[in-house]
């Protein structure tokens, strides 16, 4: 197990940096000149040069890089401007450190993908399991018209909904605003309720379709008529022998899903006016600042990449036959 951890980690490593290098390559080489558009529209070329000379752009491609990732850990200097580790850029556009500015965000991205998360796995797993138990009745097809209705909405729609009958004309709920729990509690709740909602929506909807089909294949399966023959009880032949295997998929999809909202929900941040990391990401689009979007994107990478080796660790407690052959 732990030459799998090892392999496993050492695995990230590699591919980190192979993402480094592809992000790099595309954003200062592939995109528009990042000198230029430092420099604005009225700018000489002696000031271009000048510029590229301070960002390092003239230097050969490898030697970029290896400067790139040696900030990541000791710092790097542009010209007068420091920044300090862990360096991932400096915004010349705003004047402040890619990572200051990421660390500033990420708290509301990770309270948006975090209770998004719970909502969608209460209500996606126990609605599946609920209609896989019922089967053919008025609520299992009830619900699953539901889930392909929910899946079907757009994020946007929606939340443009709830703001319209619950900001608005209802006036329950207040505008998204990120206060700090430990000022308000009761307001940071409120706040982030309808972004929570916006994102559970269309997950809890796919999960529950997922629970379903895994719990009715599971239900099928000879291991669950001997345990019935055994005489064990219904609830626990369906806690025990039935959902847990059903639930390996959803860990997987699970896994993937969550880390790729750490790296922000651009769509339901920008509508709900949300500061955090997809709101970022959509200012600096709109800015073209480089420096800031590959920073995003390679925060973004990192997250899936760890995800995956904490599905494939969770799916050796979940699956011993996955224990058995990783160890």
């Amino acid at each position: 197990m732990t030459r799998y951890v090892i392999g496993r980690l050492g695995g990230v490593v590699v591919i980190l940096l192979a993402v480094c290098l592809f992000t790099y390559l595309i954003f200062f080489k592939l995109s528009p000149d990042p000198a230029v558009m430092i420099c604005g529209k009225t700018c000489t070329p002696d000031r271009i040069d000048s510029i590229r000379d301070v960002l390092g752009l003239n230097q050969p491609l490898l030697t970029q890089f290896w400067e790139f990732l040696r900030g990541i850990v000791a710092g790097r200097d542009y010209g007068t401007v420091h920044c300090s580790a862990p360096c991932l850029g400096y915004s010349f556009q705003t004047n402040e450190s890619v990572w200051n500015m990421l660390t500033t965000r990420l708290p509301v991205s990770i309270t948006v993908a975090v209770g998004a998360a719970v909502l969608w796995l209460l209500a996606g797993v126990a609605g599946g399991l609920i209609s896989a138990i019922k089967q053919g009745t008025w609520w299992d097809r009830s619900a699953m018209a539901l889930a392909l209705t929910g899946v079907s909405v757009p994020n946007y729609v929606l939340a443009l909904v709830l703001q319209y009958v619950l900001v608005v004309k209802l006036q329950v709920l207040p505008f998204p605003a990120a206060p700090a729990f430990a000022d308000n509690p009761v307001l940071w709740f409120e706040s982030y309720l309808m972004p929570w909602t916006v994102l559970a929506v269309g997950y809890a909807c796919l999960y529950a379709r997922l629970t379903r089909a895994n719990v009715i294949d599971t239900l099928a399966e000879n291991f669950l008529r001997t345990a019935r023959a055994k005489g064990l009880s219904r609830p626990l032949i369906l806690r025990r022998h039935a959902l847990r295997p059903a639930l390996t998929p959803i860990t997987t999809i699970f896994g993937m899903d969550f880390a790729g909202l750490l790296g922000g929900a651009l769509i339901t941040e920008t509508v709900f006016g949300l500061n955090g990391i997809g709101k970022l990401a959509a200012d600096s689009i709109a800015k073209n600042d480089q420096p800031v979007i590959m920073a995003v994107t390679l925060l973004a990478a990192f997250f899936v990449v760890v995800g995956n080796v904490v599905v494939d660790l969770v799916y050796t407690a979940l699956d011993p036959r996955v224990r058995v052959t990783s160890s």
